[in-house]
């Protein structure tokens, strides 16, 4: 068999989308969050002379996610400046030396707060840290109890058991039974085998339920609240003000740094007779016409998606119970006439401030079940509020079983199957019906 291989030179015309540096440029901006573009318009302005950064920011621009910043609250711009702490080492450190004398064992106090985590667990062992000083057991335990009478309760547990065991004992509210309880039940109190530590005790399962539930009051990570604070606040996209019956959809221009060109810089680099100066001074002028305009198109699409998931989600903001209706990103870009991803970039990390509260444009994203009976769909948002609601108003002496859950919601023209009722009540982070039960008096 012979094989021959044959060479031609055609010409052949096709149309193809070339991305270039630019066009993913922009595509990258629109997906930036407010925080993301302030810190790349800032960049652009470091490396264009003609660019500069006009601040349009005020107090009232910054929203806590979830609530809303109101008009009448006073003009305190100290107030969007994080509050700065130290960190847990720091203040560890502080009470050391304000509170022990500088002798042997503070010395090994010290050395065993360099293995204090973020969390105020120890995770150094005290064997290990003996060998390491030179110290004996002894020693080691006495640095790490003066470590654990130090703020915050619970510094310096060496796993969780001791950590609330740290907590209760400096706590005179505590229930009488519930350090011993810890100390000695822990496991089984976690795995709710109540009976037999209520026969242990010589006490009713009311009596474990209450030691149970002032736990759950109790932190357990003592160090978490030293973490930064920075990111608490977000900058709202867009604003909705209702007006009667109309729901107005604005942008949030102070949210956006606006770009100001500088001309009095760039005309006397225009004088400058050097062909790479001009050629310099051009190119950065197109690169602020391109910003500037790529920055206004990125507002435009933002606002356009935002007022097509307002209007099509009108009753979340009509009706307290905050009901959606079904509704994905293929939707919206077919009636924007724009790509799926250009919408998923528009509404991930975007805000839209409301007079109750501040919402993730893509929270109002929600996936639908077809009702058999109506034909209809209902949103998974709703379903789980209804399951919600169902939990919370269940006999606590008596939890619903998702089985009956699935029945009571059937009741509501709801069909869905057992297993999505687990699905949705672990996304809620609703325990099972025996992690429910209560036995108060």
């Amino acid at each position: 068999m012979k094989f021959e291989q044959h060479l031609s030179q055609q010409q052949k015309q096709v149309q193809k989308l070339a991305m270039t540096q630019q066009l993913q440029q922009s595509i990258q901006i629109l997906q930036y969050n407010s925080e993301e573009l302030h810190a790349y318009i800032e960049t652009k302005s470091l490396e264009n002379p003609l660019i500069d950064i006009q601040a349009n920011i005020s107090h009232q621009d910054f929203s806590s996610s979830g609530s809303r910043t109101y008009s009448n609250e006073e003009n305190n711009y100290l107030n969007q400046i994080p509050d700065s702490h130290t960190s847990l080492f720091e203040f560890l450190i502080d009470q050391i030396h304000l509170n022990y004398r500088d002798t042997h064992l503070r010395t090994l106090v010290l050395f065993l707060v360099e293995f204090i985590d973020l969390n105020g667990y120890l995770t150094i062992d005290l064997d290990e840290a003996a060998e390491k000083t030179g110290a004996n057991s002894i020693e080691m335990l006495d640095a790490l109890t003066l470590i654990q009478q130090l703020d915050p309760a619970g510094v310096g547990a060496r796993d969780l058991r001791e950590c609330l065991m740290l907590q209760v004992e400096r706590d005179d509210t505590a229930p009488p039974l519930a350090y011993i309880v810890i100390e000695e039940e822990f496991d089984q109190l976690a795995n709710r085998k109540w009976s037999l530590i209520a026969k242990k005790f010589n006490v009713d399962l009311s009596d474990i339920q209450t030691i149970f539930d002032y736990i759950q009051t109790l932190t357990p990570s003592p160090g978490s609240i030293f973490e930064s604070t920075s990111g608490l606040y977000i900058r709202p996209d867009l604003t909705l003000r209702i007006k009667g019956e109309q729901l107005i959809v604005l942008s949030n221009k102070k949210g956006v740094p606006k770009l100001s060109f500088q001309q009095a810089y760039f005309e006397r680099m225009q004088a400058v007779e050097d062909k790479e100066v001009q050629a310099y001074i051009q190119e950065k002028k197109s690169e602020f016409e391109w910003l500037e305009k790529t920055i206004l198109q990125r507002g435009d699409t933002i606002l356009r998606v935002g007022r097509e998931i307002v209007k099509r989600q009108r009753a979340f903001f009509f009706n307290e119970e905050r009901p959606l209706v079904p509704m994905n990103l293929k939707e919206i870009a077919e009636t924007l006439d724009v790509h799926e991803s250009t919408v998923s970039r528009a509404v991930n990390g975007k805000y839209l401030e409301t007079e109750f509260g501040v919402f993730e444009l893509k929270s109002f994203f929600s996936h639908g079940l077809s009702n058999e009976s109506t034909g209809e769909e209902t949103s998974t948002s709703s379903i789980k509020k209804q399951l919600q609601k169902l939990v919370d108003d269940e006999d606590k002496a008596k939890p619903l079983s998702d089985q009956k859950i699935v029945d009571l919601l059937k009741e509501q023209e709801i069909e869905i199957s057992r297993r999505t009722v687990t699905k949705y009540r672990e996304a809620l982070g609703i325990p099972a019906s025996s992690k429910r039960k209560r036995y108060d008096k």
